[in-house]
């Protein structure tokens, strides 16, 4: 399965051009299957399952190895006769734009926009140590008071964070560890030191 986290769609989704390209085709994917959105997801979900199960095939399938006709020719053999007639459509514009490999993220994008559209969004909730369930139950309904959407929790962990948490919306990073407070110290009062030799350099200069 085409799961948010697989770390060979986070690399495709790092690049901001392959970004912008999945974006447009799962935005279309998504108008295209209308108020059937999410059987058309489940149905793109199925098709990645298949692809995960069968490795071999899925490194030919989407890398380019296979001809942009083969590719077509594999659409028409085993997805059409079997999937909807939308979904067949949607691999047949990729093949012909040579955009296949952008599947799985593809996939990813059209599940958040979903999410999105049904009024929730994924958090992620960064700590130093595991937190509990009662704990993130605790936050999950603090992000779900100041937000206007609920959020769905997807806890992580970096051990250099002292205390606190730092909680990811979208593109925004909310920093609320004592790691950021000490950092934003630190920069006020080499502001602060800044400013007093200034100062001083001021009083003590001569025309």
């Amino acid at each position: 399965m085409a799961d948010l986290k697989d770390a060979r769609v986070k690399s495709v989704l790092d690049d901001p051009s392959t970004l912008a390209v999945s974006r447009v085709y799962a935005m279309a994917f998504l108008n295209a299957a209308g108020d059937d959105g999410a059987e058309a997801v489940e149905e793109f979900d199925s098709f990645i399952d298949v692809l995960d199960a069968r490795e071999d095939f899925r490194s030919i399938f989407l890398s380019g190895i296979m001809s942009r006709d083969e590719q077509l020719g594999v659409i028409e053999r085993v997805v059409a006769p079997r999937g909807s007639e939308k979904f067949s459509n949607f691999l047949r514009v990729l093949a012909e734009h040579d955009r296949l490999s952008l599947l799985p993220a593809i996939l990813v994008l059209v599940k958040l926009e979903l999410e999105k559209r049904s009024g929730k969004q994924r958090v992620e909730v960064i700590s130093a140590t595991v937190l509990d369930e009662a704990t993130l139950e605790r936050v999950r309904k603090q992000i779900s008071d100041a937000f206007d959407f609920e959020p769905i929790i997807e806890p992580s962990t970096d051990p250099g964070l002292i205390g606190g948490l730092v909680i990811r919306v979208g593109n925004k990073v909310y920093d609320g560890s004592l790691r950021s407070r000490v950092n934003q110290l630190a920069k006020r009062l080499q502001k602060g030191s800044l400013h007093e030799i200034q100062s001083g350099r001021d009083r003590f200069s001569t025309d």
